[in-house]
């Protein structure tokens, strides 16, 4: 009997896109509200995606395409 496949996290497989060069891109956090105490280029540094590195990157990777 073959075994059943482990389902993906779909809750973290929309918050993590894969890039073509094989590495996570992610979306920063604490941009949504609570802004006006907030410098402008904090909030524009907050705009940029970026990149999941090292052992947390080989942990979600297991978790999303499981």
């Amino acid at each position: 009997m073959a075994t059943q496949k482990m389902k993906s996290n779909r809750s973290a497989a929309k918050r993590f896109k894969l890039k073509p060069n094989g590495k996570l891109k992610r979306i920063k956090g604490s941009k949504h509200h609570c802004n006006v105490h907030k410098a402008q280029s904090r909030i524009r540094r907050l705009k940029e995606s970026d990149v999941v590195d090292g052992n947390k990157a080989d942990k979600l990777r297991k978790v999303i395409f499981a």
